[in-house]
């Protein structure tokens, strides 16, 4: 942890902020398991699983902007993300049967949470930067949530899909949506974090003087590659009705090839090679 926060109020807010937010996961995961006379409010698990956020985009405002710049080190990006994908899940799921995945998430933001606070990480995004620049990082962030949610989303999918082809509807598939409502879902979160995606690509060739850098170079063929595989599975959705596990397994391939784009090139910059590029 950096000097921009007290330490022992850190530990305060990491101790609370792991109590919501694992509170939030037990909360949503016990209305898939209990006879529907038993189970909490829907609103619950939601409503703690908010105040958490709340607590966790403080948190992120201490450490990250600093009087030095945005500070942008792996562990702390990794945090931003998964803060915005919260955000999205709680904003979306006003209108939307997707609270479900917050079985997975909310859980995930605890233990980002634990490892930004245990190893704490320094790459500045200096306060100089241009606007242009501070566009392609904001779009790139939010084609990154959009996409973690749609690949939380293929998980329970597989699930789904999984028991009900082994004649097991039962227990937690249940109370999920229908098969077909799930898959909309999917890809609508899909199209809207492809579209993200191909304007932080656009931005990116645009605005950055190369993005074939050394640096960078992998971090561009990873992301074009992992942007035609989602243009595929769009076009394949709409010309030929694509769905089933084809969707999933391209949908969680296109997700790991955008993880390793982006935090697997910095998790070897900053984390192995101790770069601050």
């Amino acid at each position: 942890m950096n000097n921009y926060i007290n330490y022992s109020n850190s530990v305060t807010l990491l101790i609370l902020n792991l109590i919501l937010y694992l509170g939030a996961g037990l909360t949503i995961t016990s209305r898939l398991f209990l006879k529907p006379n038993q189970r909490p409010p829907r609103i619950l698990g939601l409503s703690i699983g908010a105040i958490g956020v709340v607590i966790h985009g403080f948190w992120l405002y201490q450490i990250v902007i600093t009087p030095y710049g945005i500070n942008l080190g792996f562990f702390n990006a990794l945090s931003l993300v998964i803060w915005t994908v919260l955000v999205m899940l709680l904003l979306s799921s006003l209108t939307k049967p997707i609270d479900n995945l917050g079985i997975v998430l909310f859980p995930i933001g605890a233990i980002v949470m634990i490892l930004e606070r245990s190893f704490p990480t320094v790459y500045f995004l200096s306060q100089t930067a241009s606007w242009k620049l501070q566009i392609h990082v904001i779009v790139s962030l939010l084609a990154y949530s959009f996409l973690t949610l749609a690949s939380v989303q293929a998980v329970l999918l597989a699930i789904q899909d999984h028991h009900l082809h082994a004649h097991h509807p039962g227990g937690f598939v249940r109370s999920l949506p229908p098969l077909q409502t799930m898959e909309t879902l999917l890809f609508e979160m899909i199209g809207i974090g492809f579209l993200l995606l191909t304007f932080s690509l656009a931005t990116g060739f645009l605005f950055l003087e190369d993005m074939f850098a050394q640096h960078l170079a992998h971090k561009t063929i990873l992301s074009v590659l992992g942007w035609l595989l989602f243009g595929a599975l769009l076009i394949g959705r709409f010309r030929v009705g694509l769905r089933g596990r084809t969707v999933i397994i391209w949908t969680l391939s296109g997700f790991i090839i955008l993880i390793l784009a982006y935090f697997g090139s910095k998790a070897v910059l900053e984390l192995i090679l101790e770069q601050r590029v």
